[in-house]
């Protein structure tokens, strides 16, 4: 029988945290959780946050970016995207495969009557349209696996925070592979609601039956200790790899290209080129850009006192901000 867990909440700071303390905390049983977050960009382990995330259109449409315990590729969850999470021993990590729990997983989907199949390397899709996006992590002998289900979900907004195309960015950090997206509500009869969704869903994840577990006052405080990682700015943003960022435009003023090089999160050399008419050198505006956050608040903010109509010949600070950020 399933040990089964809801987390109460749609914060996707405490929901990853609530995942990692069954992770690491619960040592035997089948575990499964069901859960959703409010409107946000999920980043994996290894990749660049400013790379993946479109962060000012994130801020603009309320949207929280963070990065998850597993790896894999970023991810857009709203409150029309089911999350589940698998929890087991992980037996011999040298067999281990995707399809140990992407199968169980199609199957109930093909129970429903979506006719859904694992394809790629962790991916679930339906007639050839992406579903479901999954990822892992090995912690002591057992073995997270968990997964995105796309039933209704907000693909405008989806397109607007996942960036699309990466090609100012260069570095090491692990880059997502972009997919035609499904949606599940679309493959079953109509009217059926997401709540109805999950209730069959667990009927055929489950069909010897659940076990309703919930954690104690102890283990939800130590979820809240664990959630402060996931919020702040050095697990999401500063982890990121280190990489290059080259960016050019011509504006009515000139040409700029603008290059930085960023490490944890923060501007560490930059270098200007172009054919700007500049009245002064630019030695001002590259030592303001050093050592400010990859952000564009924290940018402004460190160069809004030069005299930026001198150094770039007329390009303002918007059209400057406006080159690195959008």
């Amino acid at each position: 029988m399933l040990g089964y867990y809801e987390t109460q909440s749609l914060d996707p700071c405490f929901n990853l945290a609530f995942e990692e303390q069954l992770l690491e905390t619960v040592r035997s049983g089948e575990l499964l959780m069901l859960w959703q977050n409010d409107r946000t960009a999920v980043i994996g382990l290894n990749q660049n946050a400013a790379e993946e995330v479109d962060a000012e259109a994130a801020k603009r449409l309320g949207v929280t970016v963070v990065r998850r315990m597993t790896g894999g590729g970023a991810v857009y969850h709203d409150l029309g995207n089911l999350n589940y999470s698998f929890i087991t021993d992980a037996g011999d990590a040298a067999e281990l495969s995707f399809e140990r729990f992407t199968a169980p997983v199609c199957a109930a989907l093909g129970s429903l009557g979506v006719p859904a199949e694992a394809t790629g390397r962790n991916d679930i899709t339906v007639r050839g349209l992406k579903v479901s996006g999954t990822a892992r992590r090995l912690y002591a002998g057992r073995i997270l696996h968990h997964g995105t289900l796309l039933f209704r979900t907000d693909r405008e907004t989806m397109s607007a925070v996942l960036r699309p195309d990466g090609s100012k960015f260069s570095g090491k950090a692990a880059k997502s592979v972009r997919a035609r997206v499904g949606q599940i509500c679309s493959f079953l009869p109509e009217g059926t609601t997401l709540e109805g969704f999950k209730a069959e869903l667990l009927r055929a994840l489950a069909p010897e039956g659940l076990e309703r577990r919930s954690l104690d006052a102890a283990a939800l405080r130590e979820v809240e200790r664990r959630a402060e990682k996931y919020r702040s700015w050095d697990w999401t943003w500063a982890r990121s790899p280190d990489f290059g960022f080259k960016s050019s435009r011509r504006f009515p003023a000139g040409s700029l290209t603008v290059s930085l090089d960023v490490s944890g999160g923060v501007i560490r050399g930059a270098a200007l080129s172009g054919d700007f008419l500049a009245a002064v050198p630019a030695g001002p505006l590259l030592e303001g850009l050093r050592g400010a956050r990859f952000e564009r608040e924290a940018v402004r903010k460190a160069v809004e006192g030069l005299d930026l109509a001198n150094i770039l010949g007329g390009i303002g600070l918007e059209e400057l901000l406006s080159l690195i950020f959008d």
